[in-house]
């Protein structure tokens, strides 16, 4: 199989470096900073060909390259245009699992479309795609194991609970529902068509215990972290702190339709990392 082409890559970094999320990063050493941009890229690189629409197998097949690719790296055959990701790997004991754990949390939204999953899928789709990311960046922050891969466990979750509540319109255009059947159930929401059930008038009662769940995440999470070393953990604290803002805003507005949406105000991050970063 051929090695992975360096444009995605190339655009995936570009992309990186001009999210609002790169002031975080840069609250870190040059080193740690690299290597947590290399992982963004990674993570927007394989989240982009599960978001692209076309074909499933081309799909499928190009999250098979990118196994290929990591791979490779693992024998120290990096492919050139991930050399740089391979010395972060090097220099920080990147796990080998933590990279396939993600790619299996893409290949299942290009499988097919989540549609109200259980409460133990979903759990298991926020462990993929959000929990093991931070089990990469701990390693970066240098946490202790055992509290490094808690604190990726509860802050990653937080955190991809909290974009489900805020994304259920785009998910939804897309053909994607990712509220547990149970909490819609509960609700008396009966459809697992997309649109059909965020339309619902009942859809607030659907997402309170999404939201619940969020909020018992974030002060897991930030115990964790009042309990480390604070030059350690200042970009997950900045992280939290930004997004618990956006589920807070969203709480506010509610769910019943329309919805305003609720993004990343940048000024806003500017003064979390200044306030949580820095001082």
């Amino acid at each position: 199989m051929n090695a992975i082409d360096s444009e995605p890559v190339l655009e995936a970094r570009a992309r990186a470096s001009g999210s609002s999320f790169y002031l975080a990063m840069r609250l870190m050493p040059r080193e740690q900073r690299q290597a947590m941009f290399e992982i963004y890229s990674f993570c927007r690189a394989v989240d982009d060909i599960a978001d692209n629409g076309g074909p499933r197998d081309l799909h499928l097949a190009q999250l098979q390259r990118w196994r290929h690719d990591v791979d490779a790296i693992y024998a120290g055959a990096a492919p050139q245009p991930l050399q740089t990701l391979a010395e972060a790997i090097r220099t920080f004991d990147l796990r080998r699992d933590d990279f396939s754990t993600v790619i299996d949390g893409m290949e299942m939204d290009v499988i097919a479309p989540i549609r109200a999953p259980d409460w133990a899928t979903l759990d298991l789709y926020c462990d993929r795609v959000a929990s093991a990311v931070g089990r990469l960046c701990v390693r970066v922050f240098k946490m202790e194991d055992g509290q490094g891969v808690a604190l990726a466990h509860h802050l990653g979750r937080a955190l991809q609970l909290t974009n489900i509540l805020r994304d259920i319109d785009a998910d939804a255009g897309i053909g994607r529902l990712y509220l547990p059947q149970e909490a819609l159930s509960a609700a008396g929401i009966t459809s697992t068509e997309p649109l059909e059930a965020i339309a619902n008038p009942a859809i607030d009662r659907a997402c309170a215990p999404v939201v619940a769940r969020a909020q018992r995440h974030f002060v897991e999470s930030d115990a964790i972290i009042a309990r480390s070393p604070p030059r350690v953990v200042r970009t997950p604290r900045v992280m939290s702190a930004a997004y618990r803002s956006i589920l807070e805003r969203l709480v506010a507005r509610g769910w019943l339709p329309p919805r305003a949406p609720v993004k990343r105000r940048r000024a806003q991050l500017v003064w979390i990392v200044l306030c949580h970063g820095i001082l």
